[in-house]
């Protein structure tokens, strides 16, 4: 079975002058390592990881490795191109890594058949464990749960990031036991661990990790009360966090302690005026 649990973060990618800042990200990870996360993502979603060459992807999770053990890190892989996703799929493993994040091909809308079929092709090639990202707005296409139960009999598909948004297949996934199941949309990540869920793909928690580590282990010990508190707690900031196109409140809000530079690639831009203003205040309001 694996062991893909508790709070994993999807680094963002901080960038400086249109670089890749690999001294802010060296930073970044040891920030996020020293409050007890149980692992970090490369080159998600949240790692703008489309606005990456292949060669830059590689670099930036060569860089994360340099700082975190192998164990603890997934390295996302995405692509409609199968050649293409083979080829990064044989460059990443050439490395050690904890598992490999791998969303459907996106904008094509293939058929569960063609889905169950993609994703064996690729767990057929890799001896590393493979968590299928299921995240039907930015995929256009939604995994369904009996599909999903086909993919977990592989050896390798051992767990799931869950963006799909219904009740009923994510406690359906979690009961049946076969897959871990991750929660990936950080205002469920209560209901989730509650649920059975393992753990969660959180990008709020880029910001008081240490809160979200403690919600975990909350849970798991039984003290509901104060899970509760604490999540309501946290729940303005993920609010905040997912008030502009990801990563931008993210890259703003670490910005404002120095951790990087408030930097984003094209197509995206930086937070609105009025998103920067709400986590100033935020942050304000807690430091009173």
């Amino acid at each position: 079975m694996s062991t893909f649990s508790g709070i994993w973060v999807p680094l963002v990618t901080p960038f400086k002058q249109g670089e890749i800042d690999f001294p802010a990200l060296t930073a970044l990870c040891h920030h996020v390592m020293q409050q007890g996360v149980d692992g970090v993502v490369v080159c998600g979603t949240t790692g703008e990881a489309p606005m990456l060459s292949k060669e830059e992807q590689l670099q930036v999770l060569d860089a994360v490795l340099q700082v975190v053990p192998a164990s603890q890190v997934m390295m996302g892989l995405s692509g409609t191109h199968m050649p293409s996703v083979l080829s990064m799929l044989a460059a990443i493993t050439l490395r050690d890594v904890a598992g490999i994040l791998l969303p459907a091909p996106y904008y094509i809308r293939p058929s569960q058949a063609a889905l169950e079929a993609w994703f064996t092709d690729i767990a057929n090639r890799s001896h590393i464990p493979i968590i299928v990202y299921n995240v039907p707005y930015r995929s256009g296409i939604h995994l369904e749960l009996q599909t999903l139960r086909n993919l977990a009999k592989h050896p390798r598909i051992v767990a799931i990031k869950d963006c799909g948004g219904s009740n009923d297949l994510t406690y359906s996934l979690i009961a049946d036991g076969e897959l871990d199941v991750l929660c990936g949309e950080d205002g469920q990540i209560l209901s989730t661990l509650c649920m059975g869920g393992s753990g969660a793909i959180a990008a709020s928690a880029h910001l008081f990790t240490d809160k979200f580590v403690q919600l975990v282990k909350q849970v798991q010990a039984g003290d509901l009360p104060l899970a509760r508190k604490n999540f309501y707690q946290l729940l303005p900031l993920i609010r905040l966090m997912f008030s502009a196109p990801n990563p931008a409140a993210i890259k703003y809000a670490l910005s404002l302690n120095g951790l990087m530079v408030n930097e984003l690639r094209a197509p995206l831009l930086a937070a609105p005026a009025e998103v920067e203003t709400a986590i100033v205040n935020y942050l304000n309001t807690l430091s009173r």
